[in-house]
């Protein structure tokens, strides 16, 4: 690991150990690591290990490994989200005794079959209010109906516009209220970010613009609790010949896949420059030598083809 800049640019790295990192995972983090360490700034890294039943044993350990392999450094020790679930808990409390937050015993089946339009993405269907003002707290909600209550969001507007560092402005549909705390109090990915982002002083996030849709409700969440948002930046998917993101049917991608192989690192981390505008096809490189050419104009705007990757042992 590295030492700590002095300035104030904070990025951060943030795996989740719900499988095996691939070459998508690896082409968001190396731009992630290029655009702080080009600019002399922080790079920390937290490990998202609070999707429950999706986390694989042994995986958070093989993402710091496959990160170390590829030559991507991070400075101090890593954060683990399990091991910080009462900060997120004391905010969601706090949310909810400003009025921000209500409990919510509607089941996702029951939304969506609330729900008058269909949708798509992540995000789910728009909630249809259906808890709002119905109940006192999390205890009333329960004794009333004798389910386990989550936590809601209160969203009184219908766009958040903002404009991001890579993709430009964005309308910034907020999809109405959204869960914040789960039915057994942990935490929502949303509220989960939010807290951690702001904890740890980061200043840029360069994450998938599969998240988009996401950062309105991060940043209604950030202003509720009175905290300064970072900056965001979203690049394009690495896809397959289908278009759809990276995964198991269009082979095998997966980083572990490659070194087992005998895929050198400077093998893959050129063809991660290749796929971002920053390097010739089939060329060697390790991120240290990237760093004098980086700019972001040179990364292109669009998803771009990553199954195609000719990576041989």
């Amino acid at each position: 690991m590295a030492m700590a800049s002095g300035t104030g640019l904070v990025g951060r790295l943030a795996p989740s150990p719900t499988g095996a990192l691939h070459l998508g995972n690896a082409r968001t983090f190396l731009l992630a690591w290029l655009s702080v360490r080009s600019r002399g700034g922080t790079l920390l890294l937290r490990l998202e290990d609070i999707d429950g039943p999706r986390v694989k044993a042994g995986a958070a350990q093989a993402a710091l490994d496959d990160l170390q392999w590829l030559g991507l450094d991070w400075d101090g020790e890593p954060v683990v989200q399990s091991a910080r679930l009462e900060r997120y808990r004391q905010a969601a409390t706090a949310l909810a005794a400003a009025g921000r937050a209500y409990a919510c015993v509607c089941s996702r089946r029951e939304v969506e079959a609330a729900a008058s339009a269909p949708h798509a993405g992540d995000e789910g269907p728009a909630y249809p209010g259906t808890c709002r003002g119905r109940f006192a707290s999390l205890a009333a909600a329960q004794a009333a109906t004798g389910r386990e209550a989550a936590l809601r969001f209160r969203v009184d507007v219908d766009a958040v516009p903002f404009v991001d560092a890579f993709c430009g402005p964005q309308a910034g549909a907020t999809g109405g209220d959204f869960v914040i705390q789960k039915r057994d109090g942990g935490p929502a990915y949303q509220l989960a970010v939010v807290v951690d982002d702001a904890a740890q002083g980061v200043t840029e996030v360069v994450r998938a613009d599969d998240l988009l849709p996401s950062t309105p409700r991060q940043l209604l969440l950030y202003a509720a609790l009175g905290l300064a948002p970072p900056t965001f930046r979203h690049v394009p998917l690495v896809v397959g010949g289908d278009g759809r993101r990276l995964a198991k049917r269009h082979g095998d991608t997966t980083l572990r896949h490659l070194r087992t192989a005998g895929v050198a690192a400077a093998a893959v981390v050129g063809y991660l420059a290749f796929l971002s505008g920053l390097g010739p096809a089939s060329g060697r490189a390790m991120p240290g030598d990237l760093l004098a050419g980086f700019r972001w104009e040179r990364v292109p705007r669009q998803p771009v083809r990553g199954d195609q990757h000719g990576l041989s042992g």
